[in-house]
């Protein structure tokens, strides 16, 4: 492999092992006497209408998100690169995630990061016998991120990386005789979906509205070359503000560390994704999605935090949709005669819904308009929903930022999420249930002596 893709990092590998070892103890420490949490969490959502902070941009007249043509998740982002950089990224990827060699005769072509599994009555008591945290599924593109001293780079459902022009630097180390030292990440990994918020324009008559391009980061694998999978969630997530997001902003907001480069050129803003406490979860879904929340979600993700990073799937990561959008991904084509045809795979080979119907509905619920014609869909990847009382899948939209359909088996975890019908209702219902057992309520109350900690400590000042 060329040296030029495995560049020597800019800080050796016991250095930063040290730094995050120092971290980690930090946040033991925090544990222990219960500071972990700033907040009380049955408080963290906010019942003013959420606004995305602007403190990950900086200010502009215009912003580069603002064109003409209407944004949306499917548009490509970023540049193409060439074959065999691209190869010895994915690479990369693998034996950061421990995945091996990439399979067959070393080809590295299935996307690599963690997929939640359907919520379902067996997998729910996977939430009374751990820890969970919540967050707003975004009905958004999902998008690993590599960053090197070379460039940053989306990788996309299909395994593909296009390169954009963005700069993350590191936290800054103390140079002995030379004040702060600033470098930037060089073979960080992270995990993440890029959404389209409506935002409010400031100082404008009125409420006018623009779209903005967001990349929501949820999950940290690698930093600076060192691979972080195996430590809890939670010690990862607090990773993602310290190391990468708090530098950024930090060197943007202080133009005199780096006053050539421009923030406000880049194609999209940074955050990261908020988690919060299961007692949250009727204020999340009464209130925060529907009122507050300014772009689209499709439901709830359950994320064990202590859990480690678990490439491709991981059935301890539980996905739960509004049942009228629990959907499936199938490969739709029309043979010689006709006929509509929906292809999942098995084994790597196409499998035919033998008896399964799809169909196109238009405005007003109707079936095949000229805007749906099933022909111009053909050989294309489509997410469907089911409906119980016509028994058959509803084309929604095509899936442009994948290249297969569903695997059989999440076919089937699908169809046992819609036999089990758990409902908003049910969904409260249960989470009423689960954080009062003992192994909940010690963190509530471990909340709560935070905050009154907290509260006494700025009442002494």
């Amino acid at each position: 492999m060329a040296s030029f893709y495995y560049s020597k990092i800019e800080r050796d590998r016991s250095s930063i092992q040290s730094e995050l070892t120092l971290e980690s103890r930090s946040l033991e420490r925090e544990q222990r006497h219960n500071k972990r949490f700033k907040r009380d969490p049955l408080q963290d959502l906010d019942v003013q209408r959420y606004q995305p902070p602007n403190n990950d941009t900086s200010f502009r007249t215009k912003p580069p998100n603002s064109f003409d043509k209407t944004m949306t998740n499917d548009d490509v982002l970023g540049e193409e690169i060439p074959w065999a950089q691209q190869n010895a990224l994915r690479r990369f990827c693998y034996e950061a995630l421990n995945l091996g060699s990439g399979g067959f005769r070393g080809r590295f072509t299935q996307f690599p990061g963690s997929h939640p599994v359907s919520l379902n009555k067996d997998n729910l008591q996977l939430i009374r016998q751990k820890y969970y945290y919540a967050t707003w599924k975004a009905d958004g593109t999902r998008y690993m991120m590599l960053i090197t001293g070379d460039g940053v780079y989306l990788i996309d459902r299909s395994f593909n990386f296009r390169r954009v022009r963005m700069r993350f630097p590191c936290k800054p180390i103390k140079d002995f005789g030379y004040g702060d030292k600033i470098k930037t990440h060089h073979y960080t990994l992270l995990d993440g979906e890029m959404v389209i918020d409506t935002v409010l324009l400031p100082g404008l008559k009125g409420k006018e509205k623009k779209p903005e391009r967001r990349y929501l980061v949820y999950d940290l694998m690698v930093i600076n070359n060192v691979s972080v999978i195996d430590r809890p969630f939670h010690e990862r997530w607090s990773m993602v503000e310290k190391q990468v997001i708090q530098p950024r902003n930090h060197e943007r907001q202080s133009r005199t560390l780096n006053s050539y480069y421009g923030y406000d050129l880049e194609p999209f803003k940074v955050r990261r994704k908020d988690f919060w406490f299961l007692s949250t979860v009727p204020k999340l879904l009464k209130e925060f999605i529907p009122r507050q929340l300014t772009h689209d979600s499709d439901g709830v993700i359950f994320q064990g935090w202590d859990d480690p990073y678990i490439p491709r799937t991981h059935h301890g990561l539980l996905k739960w949709k509004y049942p009228e959008m629990n959907s499936v991904d199938f490969l739709f084509e029309i043979d010689g005669n006709g006929n509509k045809l929906l292809f999942l795979y098995e084994r790597g080979k196409k499998k035919l819904m033998e008896g399964s119907k799809v169909v196109f509905k238009g405005g007003g619920g109707t079936v095949t308009t000229s805007l749906h014609d099933p022909a111009s869909y053909s050989g294309k990847i489509i997410e469907c929903c089911w409906d119980c009382e016509e028994q058959v899948w509803v084309f929604m939209r095509v899936r442009t930022d994948k290249g297969t359909p569903n695997e059989f088996n999440t076919y089937n975890k699908v169809m046992r999420s819609i036999r089990d019908n758990i409902t908003e209702e049910v969904l409260l219902n249960e989470m009423r249930d689960i954080i009062r057992l003992p192994l909940y309520q010690l963190r509530i109350r471990n909340d709560s002596k935070a905050k009154q900690h907290k509260n006494s400590a700025r009442a002494s000042r």
